[in-house]
């Protein structure tokens, strides 16, 4: 017999479980992250070739996008979550051997096309049961499991720290996360099992309010992956700051990120989506102003610290977006507003790289506010259904 109290535990029980499945899948994407560095020495490559041997990354990711939501909805959310996983620790093993035992590019982009693949599938899987939990709990959690995937990407690089072979440290990162998502992916229980036909993803690609939260994603996803990627370089060229304060400053804003997705949640449930969002979106405006044009090194970080917290819910809060209304369809829902977020993941560098090369890195990050703020009239499309 199901009670109450019998319910309240599988609730706990899957939320626990997500929470694990998102800290073991930014662990093992950012392990490889954290061997770049030995993978270009290994392989002999200059910035052109590693840039291009990354490019099997992004492809891999795209291609996941594209067809997740029809994966999750055909073999159930959790059949999805275990085989993209057991597609991740695949190919962590096969870059482990093409970079430390037996060098070899084209081995390494292949397995980086599958780490892709599988990261990115198991990325959308994971999404749609943490808002089916986020239903069942009654109350907003979604950020927070992004938050434990950010605190997975900072095990990674204290685990990469320890100094084992490559091939070595990622075959461990591979069986650990195998072994712990499929373990945890038990308790998965409220995304939606095996159903046939296509899901509706088709259907979704012409849903203006699936598209609109999309969009919005996108622009948010382009702060954020902007920060990531350029944040540090510009504060070495532009504020003058040595490697290592640089470094410190992207520490903040990472910090301040992973604060906002743990304490986001209860402003959500006690102000709503909307509030909320044009609140953080207005600081991250603010944040990326004074990080540029700030004269003084204080300020300067302090608009860093604004930025994180301005950017932290966005990405989640979409997802969740995404996701209401009839769980039927919340899979092919969240893979078309992952594919629209994610595309500024690639197209962020290579935008604010030509920018910076004409007016440099660091005036080249006001192009963040200036998306940011037409953007806020989008912000009403995450009120709840």
């Amino acid at each position: 017999m199901i009670t109450p109290l019998t319910d309240v535990r599988q609730v706990r029980a899957a939320s626990t479980a997500v929470a694990v499945v998102f800290g073991l899948n930014g662990f093992a994407l950012a392990s490889w992250f954290a061997r770049v560095p030995a993978a270009r020495d290994a392989l002999g490559l200059g910035a052109g070739g590693l840039g291009l041997l990354l490019l099997a990354l992004s492809a891999g990711s795209v291609s996941a996008m594209l067809t997740a939501g029809a994966v999750a909805h055909r073999l159930g959310v959790r059949r999805a979550v275990g085989w993209s996983t057991a597609v991740l620790a695949a190919a962590l093993v096969v870059i482990g051997c093409a970079v430390g035992a037996w060098p070899s590019v084209p081995g390494t982009a292949a397995g980086l096309f599958a780490l892709g693949y599988g990261s990115g599938v198991c990325n959308v899987a994971m999404n749609v049961e943490a808002a089916a939990v986020e239903r069942a709990l009654g109350r907003t959690v979604m950020p927070r499991f992004h938050g434990v995937w950010s605190l997975g990407t900072i095990a990674a690089a204290g685990a990469a720290a320890a100094a084992l072979p490559v091939t070595a440290h990622l075959a461990a990162v591979a069986a650990t996360t195998l072994t712990g998502t499929v373990v945890a992916a038990r308790s998965f229980r409220y995304g939606g099992g095996a159903r046939r036909g296509a899901g509706g993803v088709l259907a979704a690609w012409r849903e203006p309010r699936t598209l609109l939260i999309g969009l919005l994603v996108l622009v948010l996803a382009f702060a954020e992956g902007t920060a990531n990627d350029w944040l540090a370089v510009a504060f070495v060229d532009g504020h003058a700051f040595s490697p290592a304060a640089g470094a410190v400053v992207f520490g903040v804003f990472v910090t301040t990120m992973t604060l906002g997705r743990v304490v986001g949640p209860a402003a959500l449930d006690r102000w709503g989506r909307v509030p909320v969002l044009l609140c953080t979106m207005s600081s991250a405006v603010a944040g990326v102003a004074v990080a540029v044009l700030s004269n003084s090194p204080a300020p300067a970080v302090l608009g860093v610290a604004l930025w994180g917290l301005g950017t932290s819910l966005g990405f989640p809060v979409g997802m969740s977006a995404a996701a209401d209304g009839d769980p039927e369809r919340a899979a092919a829902r969240v893979g078309v507003v992952a594919l629209i977020g994610y595309t500024a993941f690639l197209a962020g560098p290579p935008v604010v790289g030509l920018l910076g090369h004409h007016v440099g890195v660091l005036r080249a990050l006001l192009v963040v506010p200036v998306l940011l703020v037409p953007a806020l009239a989008l912000v009403p499309v995450l009120r709840r259904r």
